[in-house]
């Protein structure tokens, strides 16, 4: 239950704090007195869009903040502790709205507003003035049905072997699409293969002919080079090798009387030796030194048609490679097509058998959850002055060529919520049978049958806590005392906190708030005054009578709420 409400600078609200009770608590107020704004801040608690707006003139931010008794809920413990938040059996849900953007807090540790809201969505089921709206439209009511916890897992159950039938439609699809794709470039891809198959690419061609041809390129270079490197050491008149023969023999005499000699006969040795095998080297290098200008020709035209194909490829030759083998497992795929169509049709089949078998559990299920909301709806809506209605909820097959699966002859189309269409008919008058809830229902019956429905689920998910804005649009007279009292008797399994301008319902309230605006500081606020039992009465006359409380609608008053038994 909601304990406390903290708002500030939040619209007309400069400070507010108000302690709410269990049962039914009722906001009464004039119109345009903020009880609407108080809804609001309560949405903003619960993770729904807010709109820097709302910020009070003159004011950095506008907070509100809920403290709320959630008692043990497995679900809380395990989102709370997911987010680092402290676990307790009460929560401050806070939110701050900033010009540059929002915070949440629970328990004073920042959170996501998704956080929020999935902790608001746990606590707090709020209805607003256009809610009823809701039924209005047939796209809505399967989600009523779905509300249920007997529809939750078969539904769970479906949807996982849906989202395995939409896997395999989409392999379907792409596989459907590439056979397009490939049969328009089929040709190209075959003169493609052909063509590099042809050029018979080697990712080391390019280097090695670089190499060789710069071999043949300078061989008359290399050879006369090396030529005379080998006539240095064969010398017509004195040889190189001769004179450091010589300067040899010079050394190793004198290095017998001084030694320092000995070191530059050893580096005299080295050269030597390094010299005459580099001259023998040369000698034979000459030898092998290739004169080939056709064969350097053919290297060059090998290089042309390499450097052409990469240019037009506009790919290197290991890209080129790689291409090649690319665009020939795409052409082997297109011959394979339809083979490989073949074998997901057959995934897809028998997929659909197991996806035909959870839509009708759920179909089923459906139907049965439909049968006995009916039930309950009649039953509710006598209560509510409705004593010869009729309510019927229609669960039926989604029929569509295109649709995965048949069931009776019939193509079914399925969507991750199934393939039923769900509509609501009713018939408020004895002797008429249901039509469609939006084409014979008017706006006080739309509000009775939300209320069912609302009560009905409120007995199926206990939440804690219940939140009507106005949920007596359209109602009046006994009807709205029979309305009050259907509250108050579902105040016994929640909290409800509700604004009217319905004396019946107010009379019913546990406890009574009065929503007004004052003039302070030559601003208006807006200011919330829980009611004592003798203001409560009177509150509830100044609904009746107007502003001038007379003694016979006091009298009224006194009367309709303790005709109730409900008296504070």
């Amino acid at each position: 239950m909601i304990k406390s409400l903290y708002i500030k600078d939040f619209a007309l609200i400069d400070e507010l704090d108000v302690q709410f009770e269990s049962g039914l608590n009722i906001m009464t107020g004039q119109t345009g007195a903020g009880k609407s704004i108080i809804i609001g801040a309560l949405n903003m608690i619960l993770g729904e869009r807010a709109d820097t707006e709302v910020i009070r003139q003159g004011a950095s931010k506008a907070i509100s903040e809920a403290t709320m008794y959630v008692g043990k809920n497995e679900y809380l413990t395990q989102l709370l502790e997911e987010n680092a938040v402290e676990v307790s059996e009460e929560l401050i849900l806070r939110r701050e709205i900033r010009h540059s953007g929002s915070r949440a807090f629970i328990n004073d540790t920042p959170v996501n507003i998704s956080v929020l809201k999935k902790v608001g969505d746990q606590l707090v089921d709020l209805h607003g003035q256009h809610d009823h709206q809701m039924l209005l439209k047939d796209e809505n009511h399967l989600g009523v049905i779905d509300q249920f916890d007997s529809v939750q897992p078969v539904l769970k159950e479906f949807q996982k072997e849906y989202r395995a039938m939409s896997e395999l439609q989409k392999e379907m699809r792409d596989l459907k699409r590439r056979e397009r794709e490939l049969k328009e470039k089929t040709d190209l891809y075959q003169f493609q293969v052909m063509e590099l198959e042809a050029a018979e690419l080697d990712p080391f061609e390019e280097e090695e002919l670089e190499a060789e041809m710069n071999l043949l390129d300078n061989a008359e270079d290399l050879d006369q080079k090396a030529s005379a490197i080998a006539g240095i050491g064969n010398g017509d008149d004195i040889s190189l090798m001769e004179m450091l023969n010589t300067i040899k023999l010079h050394l190793e005499d004198m290095s017998r009387i001084e030694s320092e000699f000995g070191t530059y006969l050893q580096e005299v040795n080295t050269a030597r030796i390094s010299i005459q095998e580099a001259i023998q080297f040369a000698e034979r290098y000459r030898n092998g030194i290739e004169f080939n200008p056709q064969r350097l020709e053919t290297l060059r035209q090998r290089q042309s048609e390499l450097n052409r194909i990469q240019k037009k490829y506009q790919r290197s030759i290991p890209e080129l490679i790689s291409y090649y083998k690319e665009v020939k497992a795409e052409l082997n795929v297109a011959e394979n097509f339809d083979l490989e169509i073949e074998r997901i049709q057959k995934k897809i089949d028998k997929q659909a058998a197991v996806l035909k078998e959870k839509a009708v559990d759920l179909h089923n299920v459906r139907n049965r959850v439909g049968e006995q909301l009916s039930k309950e709806v009649v039953e509710s809506l006598k209560n509510l002055g409705i004593l010869n209605g009729q309510f019927k909820v229609d669960v039926s097959w989604q029929v569509s060529d295109k649709g995965w699966i048949e069931i009776d002859g019939n193509r079914i189309d399925c969507t991750i919520d199934g393939c039923d269409e769900v509509r609501f008919y009713i018939s408020t008058n004895k002797g008429e049978s249901p039509k469609p809830l939006a084409k014979i229902a008017s706006g006080g019956e739309v509000s009775r049958v939300m209320l069912s429905l609302k009560s009905i689920l409120e007995k199926e998910h206990h939440l804690p806590v219940m939140i009507f804005d106005e949920i007596d649009t359209g109602i009046s007279g006994n009807i709205s005392e029979k309305v009050g009292r259907e509250m108050r008797k579902l105040s016994e399994y929640c909290q409800i906190v509700a604004i009217t301008h319905q004396p019946q319902i107010a009379s019913q309230a546990h406890r009574h708030y009065r929503v007004q605006k004052v003039e302070q500081a030559e601003r208006t606020i807006t200011r919330i005054v829980p009611l004592s039992d003798e203001e409560h009465i009177h509150e509830v006359a100044s609904l009746m009578s107007g502003e001038e409380i007379t003694d016979s609608a006091l009298t009224s008053a006194r009367e309709l709420i303790e005709r109730g038994g409900m008296k504070n």
